[in-house]
């Protein structure tokens, strides 16, 4: 009676997980940390989750779970559960049309005319497909130069990816890691786009910064500053062109970027290297945090502002609000902000959507550039950090953003 017992717990315990991965996502507190997990390893992964799900079945039916009725139960429970998980991959195709639609609409519909010869031979989307193994740490095209020093402190190391063919005055794309400010490490997000843009000829440099709460807020902003002052000065030993550097990064890594995106040169942010010219050429956020004070109550519950308040700004807003408006990407537009492509996931357990679409819309109002904007449907919080087709449409459209950037010039301009 141990295998029967034993396999319904586990499917009910796989239901439970594809429960949070199907279900409406926005929930207050702890709860959305369960609905992430739901989402991010059985929402992203769902076919994964079904082959290794269908092969422990065999295993238990093998071990005699099917000669009592709880066996029966969990594998009518697992059937159920599957199904939900087949249902929720058909928002995988409706990624790379939105996405297509999110530049057309900000670019024009002749956008990819406009791309530069070199860069268009290389705009072909990379084939995930649903079964292809998820996470990949390296390309053989592709040579990572670990821990560079670009700054005093113990965290100021970062990778240059470039192309092991070689590169000569490549542009560059700088990717900022998530942690909520507390914790990640340059090496293992962010590897989609970063190996595509270098597999294509960019070079792609990911920076460690100081982390809350030993280090408040802004000096994360402050280290990746610095980090595109070393591109400036050391870029050209590694292949890059020092004068075209583009920023990314997900979930605090979003946060960050945007705000690289929109406070280009600003003296309180560059002690000691204030002449360096830290503009950026585009900003590709991905699914980042943009009000800090969420003016329009987006957020169900005050979890995050007394998270920030107490770790990362390490102030209240009531008893310091201009810290925390200078902190929020919302509170920074301005009409010379670089172009931007902001990417974000419709089923976001832990940075609810609506927070984006009200940066976009404040960012589109003011800025000279386009702003385009990508609601990824079905996607979850971190999406981006295995390759799944969902994965593959939002990096392939990130780079053509960025190839139509550097083939037409578009820049930041005087505000």
């Amino acid at each position: 009676m141990i295998a029967p017992l034993l396999f319904l717990f586990v499917s009910c315990l796989g239901a439970a997980l594809t429960a949070f991965a199907v279900l409406p996502s926005r929930r207050p507190g702890a709860i959305s940390t369960a609905f992430f997990v739901g989402g991010l390893f059985f929402g992203e992964l769902a076919a994964v989750q079904i082959g290794w799900q269908a092969a422990a079945t065999i295993g238990f039916g093998l071990a005699g779970a099917f000669r009592a009725w709880p066996g029966w139960l969990g594998l009518a429970i697992s059937l159920a559960s599957w199904a939900a998980l087949v249902r929720s991959m058909r928002a995988w195709r409706e990624a790379a049309p939105i996405c297509e639609r999110a530049l057309t609409e900000s670019l024009g519909s002749g956008y990819r005319a406009a791309i530069a010869p070199a860069w268009a031979s290389r705009c072909e989307d990379e084939v995930v497909r649903p079964w292809s193994l998820p996470y990949r740490r390296s390309h053989p095209d592709i040579e990572r130069i670990a821990d560079l020093r670009y700054g005093p402190e113990p965290r100021n190391l970062l990778d240059v990816y470039r192309p092991r063919r070689g590169a000569a005055n490549a542009p560059v794309l700088l990717f900022v890691h998530g942690g909520a400010w507390t914790m990640g490490d340059k090496f293992g997000q962010g590897l989609p786009l970063i190996l595509y843009l270098a597999q294509r000829g960019f070079v792609c440099a990911s920076p460690n910064y100081r982390l809350s709460p030993q280090s408040p807020f802004p000096h994360h902003l402050i280290d990746l500053k610095r980090a595109i002052a070393w591109i400036r000065a050391h870029g050209p030993e590694y292949g890059a062109d020092p004068g075209w550097i583009a920023v990314t990064g997900g979930s605090a890594g979003g946060h960050l970027s945007a705000l690289l995106g929109l406070t280009a040169n600003d003296p309180e942010y560059q002690p000691g290297f204030e002449d360096v010219d830290t503009s950026v050429a585009a900003a590709v956020p991905f699914y980042g945090c943009y009000d800090l004070l969420d003016r329009k109550g987006h957020r169900p519950d005050r979890m995050q502002i007394e998270f920030l308040a107490e770790k990362v700004l390490q102030v209240s807003p009531e008893a310091d609000r201009n810290s925390w408006e200078k902190a929020s990407p919302i509170s920074r537009v301005n009409a010379g902000a670089p172009p931007f492509f902001v990417v974000h996931g419709a089923r976001d357990s832990l940075l609810f959507h609506p927070d984006a679409d009200s940066f976009v819309e404040a960012l589109r109002t003011v800025s000279r550039q386009p702003v385009a904007y990508a609601l990824v449907p079905g996607a979850e919080h971190a999406f981006d950090v295995f390759r799944t087709p969902r994965t593959a449409a939002a990096v392939g459209a990130a780079a053509r953003f960025l190839f139509w950037v550097h083939s037409t010039g578009a820049k930041a301009s005087s505000a």
